[in-house]
């Protein structure tokens, strides 16, 4: 999966005069962290929640109204804007952007083409929508979860066997804890007993949540 594939296109966007109290009023709105600052359609910088309370003057202030009218009415996103946003290309493998999101700490990240044109946004929302649809959640069926080896073969012999039984495979995935590797399962089939009975049969060890208890504080 691209990145392309799955940003947000009509995601708020704002320019350097943009005033700093309307900027506020759309991350309120649409419930953003940051807005992306273009220039004639081109990504030039961010702007944070943060930046933007900061620069707004204080409810306890000093200031007169006409004075504080004055203040936000000149004002403006050029005043606090962020230069070197964080952005990727549309080409970008999905998981990639996920792992700089994460290593990075950041809620988002531009995605924009060679030219710095920004084309839109992905979020940590949109990242999570990932994983539910990789997992296959909104499609019927079960889940199955089997501990194997680390080694090369063994995706396909698992797979070689469901297909056998005319088990239909929605999603797959790999995780690691520790030193085990996980394969999980999405399958066609709302009562998955024979297919686990099938698979402990062939010598798989197949996990449900009181087989890892353990891990969680649990006997």
């Amino acid at each position: 999966m691209f990145v392309g594939l799955k940003m947000l296109k009509d995601t708020p966007t704002i320019g350097p005069e943009t005033l700093v109290v309307e900027a506020d009023r759309i991350m309120e709105e649409n419930r953003l962290w940051m807005l992306m600052v273009l220039t004639n359609g081109k990504l030039t910088g961010y702007v944070t929640r943060e930046d933007v309370r900061a620069a707004l003057p204080s409810p306890a202030t000093t200031l007169s109204r006409h004075e504080l009218n004055y203040l936000l009415d000149e004002l403006t996103v050029k005043d606090v804007v962020k230069g070197n946003p964080p952005c990727v290309s549309p080409e970008m493998e999905i998981e990639r952007a996920a792992q700089i999101m994460h290593e990075q700490n950041l809620a988002g990240l531009a995605v924009v083409d060679a030219n710095q044109r920004f084309l839109g946004y992905i979020s940590r929302s949109v990242m999570l929508d990932v994983l539910v649809e990789e997992m296959g959640l909104n499609q019927s069926g079960s889940r199955i979860c089997i501990e194997v080896e680390d080694k090369s073969g063994v995706m396909a012999s698992v797979t070689r066997l469901l297909a056998d039984m005319g088990v239909n495979i929605i999603a797959t995935a790999t995780f690691y804890h520790a030193t085990a590797r996980m394969l999980v399962f999405r399958i066609g089939v709302e009562e998955p007993e024979k297919v686990v009975s099938a698979l402990k049969q062939e010598g798989y060890r197949v996990l449900g949540p009181k087989d890892v208890a353990r891990e969680w504080g649990c006997c």
